[in-house]
């Protein structure tokens, strides 16, 4: 029975009550006496109170429905409507929960090819960066150099400070094509790779601590890529915004064979601040292995950013 027949009969039946009670046993005078008065008034309100009653059970599951579509995230998938309610009424629950597993689906294939179209341009970038701009600019130190040694001594000076700005930049170009593109991770793996990025973190104010536990189960490059980046960033975000002091980067054994990368510094937390492009982009990332990211308080007052990624199967490292 669609929902506009239930309604309608219900409605029909109080009615149809009220009417028959009038007809028989209930009369009315005129003028109203106070009984009658009465008893029509206790009447109305019983129609009222039980067809609200009725329509507040009949719409029970549009209303969960309207909460669980309000409350949807495709960065936090998996969360379904209950079907419940007869006819139309379960049809369209089960309708609109079809819909959210497409477009989870859709939204992952589609991050998935912008993710991979990214970092095939870091990649690119970070090449030329090393190819074009590092040989230019280690070209124009060799040229100060021989020029330095020509020069008379009043001038000599201007140039060394040249070199130094010179190789402060290269320097400086040389450590954005490493963030580009993280050769340490091709080259010697996850583990190393984190050790690199705890260093090059570390700073005057800012001490990065790293645990990374044996034995952990082996990862494959996909996973060791999202991994990676989800410490890049949350070393970043911490950096920029945490105001921190220490952080802790650990690589730790998690529950049924998964890897767990927590990342907790003693900053001033995230508090009730919304969620930048940083984070969603970590979100992001870890929906392309299945993994799960949550965001929290730290043991230290700050924030931690934990990462439970489902391993591969194979031997452990």
């Amino acid at each position: 029975m669609s929902l506009f027949w239930r309604i309608f009969l219900l409605n029909a039946a109080v009615l149809v009550a009220a009417v028959l009670l009038l007809l028989g046993p209930v009369t009315v005078s005129t003028p109203v006496l106070l009984v009658e008065a009465l008893v029509i008034g206790v009447g109305l309100v019983v129609m009222l109170v039980a067809n609200a009653v009725l329509l507040r059970i009949g719409l029970a599951p549009l209303a969960r429905l309207t909460r669980a579509m309000t409350s949807a995230d495709l960065l936090r998938p998996g969360s379904r409507a209950a079907v419940a309610g007869p006819g139309e009424m379960a049809e369209l629950i089960t309708t609109y929960n079809t819909m959210l597993e497409r477009l989870e689906a859709e939204r992952a294939r589609s991050s998935a090819l912008a993710l991979s179209a990214q970092e095939a341009e870091r990649q690119r970038i970070a090449q030329e960066l090393h190819d074009e701009v590092g040989q230019t600019l280690t070209a124009v130190l060799l040229h100060l150099k021989r020029t330095a040694d020509q020069v008379p001594e009043p001038l000599r000076e201007e140039l060394h400070q040249v070199q130094e700005t010179t190789r402060g930049g290269l320097d400086e170009i040389r450590r954005i094509a490493r963030r580009l593109r993280p050769g340490v991770l091709e080259e010697l793996g996850l583990h190393s790779a984190l050790r690199a990025l705890a260093a090059e973190f570390t700073a005057p104010g800012l001490t990065v601590r790293h645990h990374i536990a044996p034995g952990l189960p082996e990862l494959d490059d996909k996973r060791e890529l999202v991994v990676y980046r989800v410490a890049q960033e949350s070393l970043t975000n911490t950096a920029r915004h945490a105001g921190a002091r220490v952080v802790d980067l650990r690589l730790e054994p998690g529950p049924g064979g998964a890897v767990d990368l927590v990342v907790g510094d003693d900053g001033r937390g995230i508090g009730g601040a919304p969620e930048g492009s940083g984070i969603q982009g970590m979100r992001e990332r870890a929906l392309l292995i299945d993994a799960g990211l949550t965001l929290g308080p730290s043991a230290d007052g700050g924030t931690e950013v934990r990462l439970r990624v489902p391993a591969t199967e194979g031997k452990t490292v």
